[in-house]
């Protein structure tokens, strides 16, 4: 059979609104094999990865997956924790909580999930489950405030490839950002402020996104204009003046430019400019990882002290906070309208019935 059905279908069953969130993904466990199967994936995907196929397939195969693996279980193994991965049980919890509260407003004619695109749980083995429950109204949350196409549309064509296969597809919506969002902004700059209450302020507050290919952005790609706003709405949110923040592009990768300024190299060269403390904040991750905790709170906090600053401070990610969980399922009410009232169901069951009746 070319089309997937959903084995526990029934034209009784009553529909429900699903609500998928998603994240980049993560190995199963800090060790070579497995990063070297997430890599693979990972790297494998055209949208991280904008070079021809075949030039790629042998970097990739012959280079990369023999060098990286065992140096990036290296990193991982820093941050695991007993719960595992740090971003796997953040958006554990992130579900956890956004499912009670929108059951809370939807009853129990809503299914929330998560999904990763890239490892487990896969955006597809999720996608199914949610059918089997009687999902008939999807949204997908992808959890990257800003834009981008190595990420957010990525996210998208794993989303369409499940549809591809199945003979049920859902009413679908996709929210492809929330980088202005009025809820986000607030959350975020309310997470400096608590940091700022209890710790002071730095020299300089620098927020710090993760970076693409400088190429990405000329050839159309919204993410770099989103991060300014973001950072410059947040500024603005805090009462900053363009001279107490900048914006900063990590985590860059291979020979060619990317996004600048770099924020290895700008921490660098801070302190001979008479920046002695810094307070860093990533408003593109919504739950700590890899890149913010060992990237950026242990691997720059290095760079920078070795160069003469004095002070680092690195103010964590909203993860499951009540008002990130808040910001959340106010993006998706707007996104639910005229989902609630459903009489979807009772169309399907008198069909049920006729179809008996001629039978």
């Amino acid at each position: 059979m070319k089309y997937q059905g959903n084995p526990n279908f029934s034209h009784k069953q009553q529909d429900k609104i699903g609500v998928l969130i998603t994240n980049l993904g993560t190995p199963d466990a800090p060790k070579k094999k497995e990063l070297k199967r997430y890599l693979r994936e990972f790297l494998s995907d055209p949208r991280v990865v904008e070079v021809p196929r075949l030039i790629w397939w042998m970097i990739l195969n012959f280079v990369i997956l023999n060098i990286r693996p065992k140096r990036s279980a290296h990193a991982y193994s820093t941050v695991w924790t007993e719960r595992g991965s740090p971003l796997l049980f953040h958006t554990q919890d992130q579900t956890d909580a956004l499912r009670e509260k929108l059951t809370e407003q939807y009853g129990d004619n809503i299914v929330v999930e998560f999904a990763m695109r890239y490892g487990s749980p896969s955006v597809d083995s999720v996608i199914s489950k949610m059918l089997d429950q009687g999902v008939r109204k999807l949204a997908v949350l992808p959890l990257y405030p800003q834009y981008c196409a190595s990420t957010t549309a990525s996210t998208f064509d794993a989303v369409a490839n499940s549809f591809a296969k199945k003979r049920l597809i859902p009413e679908l919506r996709f929210i492809n950002h929330y980088h202005d969002f009025p809820s986000y902004i607030n959350a975020v700059a309310n997470k400096i402020r608590q940091h700022w209450q209890l710790n002071g302020r730095a020299d300089k507050l620098i927020f710090t996104y993760h970076g693409i290919p400088k190429r990405y952005l000329t050839n159309g790609d919204p993410y770099h204009c989103e991060c300014y706003k973001t950072s410059r709405l947040i500024a603005e949110n805090l009462g900053l003046s363009k001279g107490e923040y900048m914006v900063t592009f990590q985590s860059r990768f291979g020979r060619e430019e990317w996004l600048q300024p770099y924020t290895d190299k700008t921490l660098m060269s801070l302190p001979e400019q008479g920046v002695k403390s810094v307070q860093l904040v990533c408003p593109g991750f919504s739950s700590d990882c890899l890149e913010t905790i060992e990237e950026i709170g242990i691997e720059n906090r290095d760079y920078f002290m070795e160069a003469g600053g004095e002070r680092y401070e690195y103010i964590e990610a909203l993860n499951a906070e009540p008002e990130h969980i808040g910001m959340m399922s106010e993006l998706l009410a707007q996104n639910l309208q005229g989902w609630s009232d459903n009489n979807d169901t009772e169309k399907r069951f008198e069909l049920a019935k006729v179809l008996g009746a001629s039978q």
